[in-house]
């Protein structure tokens, strides 16, 4: 399967996923409360399948343009209603049946990802240690002291397991205070406090990656450049490289650590290199053109050679998260609810300006995220799933007409003035929210672009 057909696999499955359970949950209570459901359909347009199903013939559907989906319901102000069916009809539902049918949606997806959460806590899943490695030269990090090897206990007070868990404290405590204080322990087993400056990386509203801004980067161990496996019709193999080859150094520059080899092979996509080797205790010069492969949306370049095993344990670098079923449950809505106020934190910021608007992702984003986690294996693409559905929930809850929150806005007002607003109003409403939600789609499909080209 090619990159690009994987990734739009990936990102097709996460958004049909998510366009289901939403449009589900809205389908649900309709019947729960004995609304009619005409339609179900994932996706707009033209339909490419249909099919009815049950004593109401409802009609399921597959639109053309897959990027969303509705459950159209019997209503009198779509079209005629039959005198008895007249209490099927979404309008003549009170007020309160009327909130729950439009609020299941985000509900039905916040639902999603805790159970998705719930899954993965319960079954455990195997993520980098936060062990810090060498900081960036003249940066937050490296002004806070941090070393090489440093594995951080707590971030501003919270204890951390994980890489993710410890990026995901410090970039939600970033967002109000200007210093975080980290409790780390070194290699010798001696705890530190170690306040990390990240006012930094507001400066450019929070656009990019904040823990590069802040120059922390993940521990890299020291293995000796010394050659492993060669894989067959490789670029290495075509060059005579041999398993135990040390390399010394790459078009004179020294070669210290197999992360230097990594670095250089990878800058250098079908850019021939003289590698300089040491092998029986003999030095050679092989020339060697590494393969141009495709990764992330641009070129890198690759000899088909791993390292030698140093017998350096995995779980030296990884560790299993894994909750009991109670405990796992407690932490998936947990973490969906800490998500989810940390969205409305971030878009109430771009609102102020105190966040770059440059941080809206588009589809082709969401397609590469999807991509990228579906290679790093299951247990990061489910985690993505969650993220996204979480997103989507929040989205759709913004107070903005044409979204499930305008609908929630418009009957709140009608509860407080006891009656329903004016046609007018809603169709005044309407062409703001339509307003609003083009504007959003051309700032994401802007940043899409522009990191396209950009890189």
């Amino acid at each position: 399967m090619s990159n690009f057909l994987y990734y739009l696999v990936a990102f097709a499955l996460v958004l049909g996923v998510l366009i289901i359970a939403h449009e589900y949950g809205h389908y649900l209570v309709a019947r729960w409360v004995g609304v009619k459901v005409l339609r179900f359909s994932v996706g707009f347009g033209r339909a490419l399948w249909s099919k009815r199903i049950g004593s109401d013939g409802t009609e399921w559907a597959i639109g053309m343009f897959p990027l969303g989906g509705y459950v159209k319901m019997l209503d009198e102000r779509e079209g005629e209603v039959a005198p008895e069916e007249l209490h099927r009809s979404f309008n003549r539902q009170s007020v309160w049946r009327r909130m729950a049918i439009v609020a299941a949606g985000p509900a039905a997806n916040l639902l999603l990802a805790i159970l998705v959460y719930w899954g993965l806590f319960w079954y455990g899943t195997e993520e980098l240690k936060p062990i810090l490695g060498t900081p960036v030269a003249a940066s937050p990090a490296a002004a806070a002291g941090i070393e090489n090897g440093e594995r951080v206990i707590k971030v501003g007070g919270e204890l951390v397991q994980s890489w993710q868990d410890m990026r995901w404290v410090l970039l939600r405590r970033a967002v109000d205070q200007d210093s975080i204080e980290f409790e780390v322990i070194n290699p010798h087993n001696e705890i530190t406090l170690r306040h990390l400056d990240v006012s930094s990386a507001r400066e450019g509203g929070w656009e990019g990656d904040a823990l590069s801004k802040l120059g922390i980067n993940f521990y890299r161990p020291m293995i000796p450049p010394v050659l492993g496996k060669i894989s067959p019709d490789s670029a290495a193999a075509a060059a005579g490289l041999s398993p135990g080859d040390e390399i010394l150094a790459i078009d004179d520059k020294p070669i210290n650590t197999w992360q230097d080899v990594v670095l250089t092979v990878r800058s250098s996509p079908g850019k021939p290199m003289e590698f300089e080797v040491r092998r029986n205790g003999e030095q050679y010069v092989i020339k060697i053109t590494p393969a141009m492969v495709e990764e992330g949306g641009r070129d890198i370049g690759r000899i088909g050679a791993s390292v030698k095993d140093t017998g350096a344990s995995r779980s030296d670098m990884m560790i299993t998260v894994r909750y009991g079923p109670l405990s796992a449950l407690g932490k998936a809505i947990y973490e969906t609810w800490d998500k989810s106020v940390f969205s409305l934190v971030m878009i109430g910021k771009m609102i102020t300006g105190e966040v770059s608007w440059r941080n809206i992702s588009g589809p082709v984003t969401i397609a590469d995220y999807a991509g990228q986690s579906a290679k790093l294996g299951i247990g990061y693409y489910l985690k993505f799933m969650a993220l996204v559905s979480i997103s989507l929930a929040v989205l759709n809850l913004l107070p903005i007409p044409i979204l499930d929150g305008g609908h929630l806005l418009y009957y709140v007002v009608e509860i407080i003035k006891r009656g329903p607003l004016s046609e007018r109003s809603m169709e005044i409403g309407q062409q703001i929210g339509l307003a609003l939600l083009l504007m959003l789609m051309a700032f994401a499909f802007y940043n899409d672009i522009n990191r396209l080209i950009s890189g």
